[in-house]
């Protein structure tokens, strides 16, 4: 005998369902911003720590570059700036930049210098560079073949220290931080 019996939702299942799909929906969207403005933080981190050790790489490598005077040791660069002040919180645009050193002057020579930008990089929206030395653009400079490690200021002049430390933050949270340190050594770590 074959039975006739509708095979259906009920009424009450189908409103359980929906409920359930309400309750975890309530849950889940207040903590999606947060939660986006997390990975766009890690990723900006990681991504400025994979830079440094790319312009470091090139240094390395048997990549030569045509310095402005033969013999010099030019090298690869990145070049840090923090957002300044005047700038309002809701939209700095916080960037980096990667370059040759062809001169061999440890800085980066914006405007068509003699060095030659590699890649401009902006953070992603809401991060930012918090602090570097006090507030100072700087320059991290690999020359070959070791390759020998220089921390500048925006004018070339070494500032003498053995650790250079980079603060990263979220513009909602400043209290949001995560800091990568490049030694003399060579050493790329993030803290």
């Amino acid at each position: 005998m074959i039975s006739n019996k509708n095979k259906a939702f009920t009424l009450v299942e189908t409103l359980v369902v929906i409920v359930i799909i309400v309750i975890l929906s309530l849950i889940i969207i207040p903590n999606y911003n947060s939660l986006r403005q997390e990975l766009a933080f890690q990723r900006s981190v990681s991504r400025l720590a994979q830079e440094i050790r790319a312009v470091q790489e090139m240094a390395m490598s048997a990549q030569e570059l045509e310095c402005e005077t033969p013999g010099d040791d030019c090298g690869y660069g990145i070049y840090l700036k923090t957002v300044p002040e005047t700038v309002p919180a809701t939209q700095p645009q916080t960037s980096y930049v990667l370059y040759a050193d062809k001169n061999n002057n440890q800085k980066y020579d914006s405007g068509g210098g003699l060095g030659e930008t590699i890649e401009e990089v902006n953070l992603e929206s809401g991060i930012k560079i918090l602090d570097l030395i006090s507030g100072k653009h700087i320059n991290i400079i690999f020359t070959p073949p070791d390759p020998t490690v220089f921390f500048t200021d925006a004018d070339g002049i070494d500032l003498g220290l053995s650790q250079i430390s980079i603060v990263i933050s979220l513009i909602s949270d400043e209290t949001k931080t995560k800091t990568i340190k490049v030694n003399k050594a060579g050493l790329i770590y993030v803290e």
